[in-house]
C-alpha cells in the first residue's frame, strides 16, 4: 500500500488518469490500475470503479453517518450542565442519573421516554464534544503565554543548582513596603544575597524600574568585598528586562532566573528578606522620599551590624530518611568570617575587611539602627516628616538600658504585637458544677472555712471524686466570691466583678489560705 494522498491532489490524479484509462487497451488498463492504487491507497475495485465513472471530477461520496444527538438534545445537556454549576463531561455524566430524576420530580425538566433512554446513556466523551462550543465561549481561564525570547535567553537555575559556589554568585530579590494595600506609590528594598558568605546588601528603592535595578547594582559593585560573578533573579519585569541582561553581558555577570511562581528557587534571598528587611523594617506602609532617606541610614547601619556581628546558620547538606527530612547545618558564623575563610578571597580584601572589624563598635551600630526604627515608625503611624537626629556621641544611657531592656519585652519599634482578645470563655469543663451551691452554702453558714476544709469535706462526702489538684481552683473560686461579697458591701450592688483593689486583696487572702493548706 502506497502512501496516501491528500484529496485535492487524489482528485487532480484521478482527473489526469480517467481519460487515458479509457482509451487504453486492457493490457495496459491493467497496469495503469495497478499504479493507481498503489499510489491512491484504493481497494482493486474502488479504483475501477472510480476511473470508469463518467460523471466529473466528484469522486465517490462518504456515507454519512446518521445524527443520533440533533439540537434538541443538545439544548437539553446544555441546561443540565448550567443546572450542575458546569462541571467536566466526567463529572456530569455520573452526576446525569441523580440530576435528571431530581430536575423531572420538582417540574423543572420533562423528557419523553425515549429521550431519557438516551439522555442517560450517552458518554463522557460525547458530553464533551456536545458542550465544546458553550464551554468555550464561557472559560475565562488564564492562557499561558508562550516565553519570550528575552525570557528564553536567561537560563533557568532552581535551589539545587548552586553546588557550592564561590563568593561573588548573588540571589536579589524586592520586598514591597506597601502595608496592607497593593496600591499606590510605595518604597521598595532591593535585597541581593551571595550564596556562599550569606553576605546582604539591602538598598530602598522609591520606585520600580529596571534602570534604577541596574543603577543600584552598579553602585553596589564598588562596595562589595567580592566581585559579583553570577545574578539570579526571579521573572518580574523589573530584572528581566534589555537593561539588566545587556548590563550583565557587557560585565561578564552571569544572569540566571527562578521557575515562575517558585519562590523556594531563591530560598537564600527570601530567607534574608524576612530574618533581616522585615525584622528590622517590619511591615508598616512607607512612603516618599523622606521614608527612603531614614531607610537608607537603617540599611546603612545594618549591612555593618548584619554581615559582622550576625552569626547564621548555612545549610550543608538535606536528605530524606523515610518520610523524614533531615538537615544538616555548618557552625553558625558571620559573613565576614565566612569570607576570611574563603580561599577565593584575595589577601588585600581580607586585610581591609579585618581592618574595618577592629573599628567597628556593635553598641553603636545597634543604636543607631534603634534610632532609624524610631524615627521610621513616627513617620509610618504619624507622619512626622523628620530625618534621623544625629546619632548621640554618649552611648552610656543606651548601655545601661540593656541590662533592663528584657523586661518590656520585644524592643524593635518596628515590631507589632499581636493584639488577642481577653478569652472569655471556659477551656474546661467546670469540676465544681454540680457541687457549687452546696459549698457556698457551707462557706456561708462557716466563713471562717478555708479552701483546703472545704476540699476536705467535698472529698469525705464524695469519696474518689475531687483530687487535691482542684485545691487551688477552689481558692480561686472562694476569692472571687469573697471580692464579690465585698464590692456588694461596700457599693450596695453586686455586679459580678472584682475591683483592682479587692481584687489585690483577694489575691492575698488565698495566698494565705495556701500557706495554711
Amino acid at each position: 500500500m502506497g502512501k496516501r494522498l491528500s484529496g485535492s491532489a487524489r482528485r487532480e490524479l484521478i482527473v489526469a488518469v480517467r481519460g487515458r484509462y479509457a482509451t487504453s487497451a486492457p493490457c495496459v488498463k491493467r497496469e495503469i490500475l495497478r499504479e493507481f492504487a498503489a499510489i491512491t491507497g484504493y481497494h482493486r475495485k474502488s479504483a475501477i470503479r472510480i476511473l470508469n465513472d463518467n460523471g466529473g471530477e466528484s469522486v465517490a461520496i462518504p456515507r454519512q453517518r446518521p445524527r443520533l444527538y440533533d439540537d434538541a438534545f443538545r439544548s437539553t445537556l446544555i441546561v443540565l450542565w448550567e443546572a450542575s454549576d458546569r462541571v467536566c463531561g466526567k463529572r456530569l455524566r455520573a452526576l446525569l442519573p441523580l440530576l435528571v430524576p431530581a430536575l423531572e420530580r420538582h417540574g423543572h425538566l420533562v423528557l419523553e421516554p425515549p429521550a431519557r433512554i438516551k439522555l442517560l446513556a450517552v458518554s463522557a466523551a460525547t458530553i464533551d464534544r456536545l458542550l465544546a462550543e458553550a464551554r468555550g465561549l464561557c472559560d475565562r481561564r488564564r492562557v499561558r503565554r508562550a516565553p519570550t525570547a528575552l525570557r528564553r535567553s536567561v537560563p533557568i537555575r532552581t535551589a539545587a543548582d548552586w553546588n557550592s559556589p564561590e563568593p561573588g554568585f548573588m540571589e536579589i530579590d524586592l520586598v514591597a513596603h506597601c502595608g496592607d494595600r497593593l496600591v499606590g506609590a510605595f518604597i521598595y528594598t532591593l535585597t541581593l544575597t551571595d550564596i556562599a558568605s550569606t553576605w546582604t546588601e539591602c538598598v530602598p528603592l522609591l520606585v520600580r524600574t529596571g534602570a534604577l535595578v541596574v543603577e543600584t547594582i552598579d553602585r553596589l559593585r564598588g562596595a562589595l568585598p567580592f566581585r559579583i560573578l553570577g545574578l539570579d533573579i526571579d521573572n518580574g519585569g523589573e530584572f528581566l528586562n534589555e537593561a539588566l541582561v545587556t548590563y550583565c553581558v557587557g560585565h561578564g555577570i552571569e544572569l540566571t532566573r527562578s521557575r515562575p511562581y517558585r519562590k523556594n528557587d531563591q530560598a537564600w534571598v527570601e530567607q534574608k528578606n524576612g530574618s533581616v528587611v522585615r525584622r528590622l523594617v517590619g511591615y508598616r506602609r512607607l512612603e516618599g522620599s523622606a521614608a527612603a532617606a531614614i531607610l537608607a541610614r537603617l540599611y546603612t547601619a545594618s549591612r555593618l551590624f548584619v554581615n559582622f556581628f550576625q552569626p547564621s546558620f548555612k545549610l550543608k547538606e538535606k536528605f530524606r530518611v523515610g518520610g523524614r527530612t533531615v538537615k544538616r547545618y555548618d557552625p553558625p558564623q558571620t559573613p565576614c568570617a565566612r569570607l576570611l575563610a574563603a580561599d577565593s578571597t584575595p589577601a588585600a580584601v581580607k586585610e581591609r575587611l579585618i581592618g574595618l572589624l577592629e573599628t567597628l563598635d556593635p553598641l553603636r551600630l545597634l543604636e543607631e539602627i534603634r534610632q532609624s526604627q524610631h524615627q521610621l515608625v513616627g513617620l509610618a503611624d504619624n507622619g512626622a516628616a523628620a530625618l534621623p537626629a544625629a546619632q548621640n556621641q554618649d552611648l552610656h544611657c543606651f548601655l545601661m538600658g540593656l541590662s533592663t531592656a528584657w523586661h518590656a519585652g520585644e524592643q524593635r519599634p518596628t515590631d507589632r504585637a499581636r493584639q488577642r482578645a481577653p478569652r472569655q470563655w471556659r477551656t474546661r469543663k467546670d469540676p465544681f458544677e454540680s457541687t457549687w451551691p452546696t459549698i457556698l452554702t457551707w462557706f456561708e453558714d462557716g466563713p471562717e472555712q478555708t479552701g483546703v476544709m472545704l476540699l476536705r469535706r467535698l472529698q469525705a462526702e464524695h469519696p474518689g471524686v475531687f483530687d487535691d489538684n482542684l485545691l487551688r481552683t477552689l481558692q480561686r473560686r472562694l476569692g472571687h466570691w469573697r471580692a464579690q461579697k465585698a464590692q456588694q458591701l461596700v457599693f450596695g450592688v453586686d455586679h459580678g466583678l472584682v475591683t483592682p483593689g479587692l481584687s489585690s486583696l483577694t489575691e492575698s487572702l488565698v495566698e494565705d489560705e495556701a500557706c495554711v493548706g
